[in-house]
């Protein structure tokens, strides 16, 4: 179904004129530059945004434009094939448009500053299409988890105008410290694709950006005319300097958006993630103790889980996942583990914020928890296995402890870390016990743990239980 007004014949017989008429401003600047530049290729597309650009900008500086919250600005998506010859193969393009930040620094924090903006404004977006206004597009879309993004179908051949709204305003992303604040910039950038031969429109042919601020509604207005007045008080010599407005906006152009192509397929939701399985060396009570090689390989391989610097990008995602850092491992996708741990503290907090930034420093340091207790433990030699002697100490057995760090002084932590020692779940164990010097067992409780002496140790044997098919742990 088309989304748009009946086009006036004069539309299509005229559209040669409306491009040379949108491009005005442009071409007289560009006429010389791209004569010299004939031979070089031009690009199929221009975009222009109808809305004025400022005279407070410095002649080697990028554009700025200044928009109102909420209004509507027409889009003029111009193929410039009516000017000079290109070929697009398909009948009808795709093109999408999303309002990003302008600071690299806040483009690595773009999840969480979006998700904070969804947070405060619950049923909004950041970017809408008008579709009344809007001529010559089909099938827009516009996603429920990509607030700052649409899509649309439309003909090269006739062109089309696009009426955008953006709702968010420049200071919603400034920190708030006394007032006055600077808004940040933002970027409206437009990524278009002709299909491939599946039909599929996957092929990227142009990509246009460029920079805005925008401000509540008629501030974009005030903030035009104060730069305006600012340059008309400056003396010739200095206006010179900068750029002259012009009413229409030209998209410059850039390199597609990372993440376009996967928005494009609608596959970013059933991209699999990096899924980490992990395979212990099983130490079990049922087999009798483990020999003291595999059980130093088991404790060491739990202990050890740090992001090394020779970490592959694969490896330093699954590190991510390990750790619950799943949210950002789209954002260090490319990261090495040398290239994360070159990051500061300060780097961190401002691209995963304070919470997630400090404890993913403090994990990637390998800052461990300081345990309350530790006390150390060893599985009693079963019967029919003969015991490791020392060297060199005649027939003395050798007695291999390990040691469990308590994080906390209950029942519940001693039995986890048993637990993982020996490779089963704390549900298998069913109740430890301690065998006093008398010989009567008695329940291990949390006030009891609480009342270990620091490097106690103990030796382990099990019994089993028959109606559980657990264990009862029995500390001598």
């Amino acid at each position: 179904m088309l989304f748009c007004h009946s086009q006036p014949e004069s539309y299509h017989q005229h559209s040669a004129s409306y491009i040379r008429e949108a491009l005005a401003p442009f071409l007289k600047n560009e006429e010389a530059r791209l004569m010299a530049e004939s031979g070089a290729k031009r690009t199929p597309f221009q975009y222009i945004l109808c809305a004025a650009t400022s005279p407070a900008v410095k002649q080697q500086e990028e554009t700025l434009t200044y928009l109102n919250q909420g209004q509507s600005y027409e889009i003029r998506m111009l193929n410039r094939k009516l000017v000079e010859y290109t070929d697009i193969s398909s009948k009808y393009v795709k093109s999408i448009i999303r309002v990003v930040f302008h600071d690299r620094r806040l483009q690595y924090m773009e999840h969480q500053q979006l998700e904070g903006w969804r947070w405060n404004r619950p049923g909004d977006r950041i970017l809408d299409l008008d579709i009344p206004l809007s001529v010559g597009i089909l099938e827009p879309r516009s996603h429920p988890l990509h607030l700052n993004t649409i899509e649309f179908l439309w003909d090269p051949v006739k062109n089309a105008s696009v009426f955008i709204q953006v709702n968010c305003i420049s200071t919603e992303f400034t920190p708030r410290k006394h007032g006055g604040e600077k808004g940040v910039p933002f970027r409206i950038q437009v990524d278009t694709f002709t299909t491939n031969e599946h039909g599929e429109y996957m092929e990227h042919v142009h990509s246009s950006s460029c920079q805005v601020k925008v401000f509540k509604p008629k501030g974009a207005d005030r903030k035009l005319k104060t730069d305006r007045d600012k340059i008309d008080k400056k003396a010739p010599q200095d206006r010179e300097k900068y750029q002259p407005s012009h009413e229409t906006t030209l998209l410059k152009e850039c390199s597609p958006w990372p993440d376009a192509l996967n928005l494009t397929s609608h596959s970013s939701s059933s991209t699999p993630s990096p899924v980490y399985h992990s395979s212990p060396t099983s130490c079990g009570f049922a087999d009798g103790n483990c020999s003291p090689n595999q059980q130093g390989e088991l404790f060491t391989s739990g202990g050890s889980d740090h992001l090394l610097p020779s970490s592959s990008p694969q490896d330093t995602q699954q590190w991510l996942h390990r750790h619950r850092f799943s949210p950002f491992s789209r954002l260090f996708s490319s990261f090495s583990g040398a290239d994360l741990l070159r990051m500061s503290r300060e780097d961190l907090i401002q691209i995963c914020g304070p919470a997630d930034g400090i404890r993913l420093f403090n994990t990637m340091k390998g800052r461990c928890i300081q345990p309350r207790l530790i006390i150390y433990v060893c599985q009693q030699q079963a019967r029919n296995q003969p015991p490791i002697k020392q060297v060199g100490t005649g027939d003395l057995p050798l007695m291999i402890y390990h040691a469990l760090y308590l994080e906390e002084l209950t029942l519940l932590d001693l039995s986890e870390k048993i637990a993982m020692l020996y490779s089963i779940t704390p549900q298998q164990i069913t109740h430890i016990y301690r065998q006093k010097p008398t010989g009567i067992h008695v329940l291990v409780s949390d006030e009891m743990v609480q009342n270990f002496r620091e490097e106690a140790s103990f030796i382990i044997s099990t019994i089993r239980d028959e109606n559980t098919d657990g264990y009862h742990i029995v500390l001598k």
